[in-house]
């Protein structure tokens, strides 16, 4: 297992973390077989994406435009509920397989880490 640090920079953010992952296989994998890419937070995600330009911006107006206006019970800051529960829906993590070191990912997929509640500092831990 190989931590990853990435630093985000706004409330929301797509950061692509595609390559800083297939630096890790290059360094620590076999040459086949299946990565595990996880969040150690609970108020970003991880996933797949296609990254054409403005698709991260559709992306996070989309999460937001779903998010339901509630009162929250969150106790020490119920105004940040949302950023859990979209995580928690997306997920903090994702398996995907590699052949030759390289993630098997389709022509337009990316790997992601959505920030909802940045800037921070985050890290994500890689598993092979």
């Amino acid at each position: 297992m190989k931590p990853i640090t990435i630093i985000t920079h706004k409330k929301d953010e797509v950061v692509d973390i595609t390559d800083e992952v297939e630096k890790v296989l290059r360094e620590q994998s076999k040459e086949d077989g299946v990565c595990l890419i996880h969040a150690l937070h609970t108020t970003c995600c991880i996933t797949t994406a296609d990254l054409d330009p403005g698709t991260d911006k559709d992306l996070l107006d989309f999460l937001r435009a779903i998010e339901p206006k509630l009162t929250y019970r969150h106790p020490h800051n119920p105004e940040h509920t949302p950023d859990h529960l979209i995580s928690s829906i997306i997920g903090p993590s994702i398996s995907i397989p590699f052949q030759n070191k390289k993630l098997l990912l389709g022509t337009w997929q990316r790997v992601i880490l959505i920030e909802l509640d940045g800037p921070r500092e985050r890290v994500i831990t890689v598993t092979v």
